[in-house]
């Protein structure tokens, strides 16, 4: 924990000196030199509930209990209040089984599937629109911008795979200036999942809460974010028309593009509080290390 961290901050980070998380491969610049650099593994993990083989997502591999935990909920297979007897995680098979005191057939669900524009195994099912439209976001929300630059900052500064190998990307659950659960992946769709699954697992529930991450705002970023019921979602890049449109239809506060002193508010901005000057906040550059790339 750097000295600028308070207790209650970062209660789940990366670990980007865990050597099963990434590899050093070799290769020339754009000098001809020759280099070493390091880079993210991906991996198999396939999910069983019960007897049932749910789908096999390509994973970094750690944190596979809240993964699989995260996707059920978030695919509507495991609702709030259901029971849990137990994770049984193989990383040697490359399996994890979450296993239920209750029946569970989802066969018709699982031929309904639709790929989705998540990177590697992002998929939703035909209802989960249905469920999207139930939900009642907390209208009493609110984002102040002194909290938006406070976050982009100790999120920007915390040591991570993203600065240490890019080509990954970070979900962050948090409330107002604090960054609490910090969650990454090769895909945007498993980090939030992870955040999910560990919420679910921990008892804490969304009031208060907000998401920020590194990815883009697609239509399957929006859908999670209001199943889980966060009415907040902030991202440093842009988004897509139909994540624009489902937000608007939810009452989701959308923000994108936050790099430094600007961010834009596409959905939502009657939650926004500007209770900072922005030209008193550190630019983007000086803040952020060196990130291998901007995805």
């Amino acid at each position: 924990m750097s000295s600028s961290e308070r207790p209650d901050e970062f209660l789940v980070a990366p670990d980007p000196d865990d050597p099963a998380l990434t590899r050093e491969v070799s290769g020339v610049d754009h000098t001809g030199a020759a280099v070493l650099t390091r880079v993210p593994v991906e991996r198999p993990l396939t999910l069983f509930l019960n007897g049932q083989e749910i789908v096999t997502l390509m994973t970094i591999g750690d944190r596979p209990d809240c993964l699989a935990v995260g996707y059920l909920m978030n695919q509507g297979m495991l609702r709030r209040g259901d029971a849990i007897d137990g994770i049984d995680v193989d990383l040697e098979l490359d399996v994890v089984v979450v296993r239920t005191p209750a029946r569970t057939d989802f066969e018709e669900k699982l031929r309904k599937k639709t790929l989705t524009s998540g990177c590697a195994q992002g998929t939703a099912f035909g209802d989960l629109l249905e469920r999207f439209e139930q939900v009642r976001l907390d209208p009493e929300a609110r984002l102040h911008t002194s909290w938006l630059y406070s976050l982009s900052r100790k999120i920007n500064l915390r040591p991570s795979l993203y600065l240490t190998a890019g080509a990954i990307h970070g979900c962050v659950l948090c409330e107002q200036d604090r960054p609490l659960v910090y969650m990454e992946d090769v895909g945007r769709h498993n980090a939030i999942d992870k955040i999910a699954g560990w919420m679910w697992l921990q008892g804490v529930g969304p009031a208060g809460k907000l998401f920020f991450t590194t990815g883009r705002l697609t239509s399957e970023m929006v859908i999670k974010c209001v199943q889980m019921e966060i009415p907040i979602l902030v991202s440093r890049s842009g988004f897509t028309a139909w994540a624009v449109e489902l937000a608007h239809r939810a009452g989701l506060t959308l923000v994108g593009r936050a790099k430094g002193k600007r961010f834009l508010c596409v959905s939502g901005a009657e939650r926004l509080r500007f209770d900072a000057d922005p030209r008193e906040t550190v630019p983007e550059g000086a803040e952020r290390k060196a990130a291998r790339d901007d995805d």
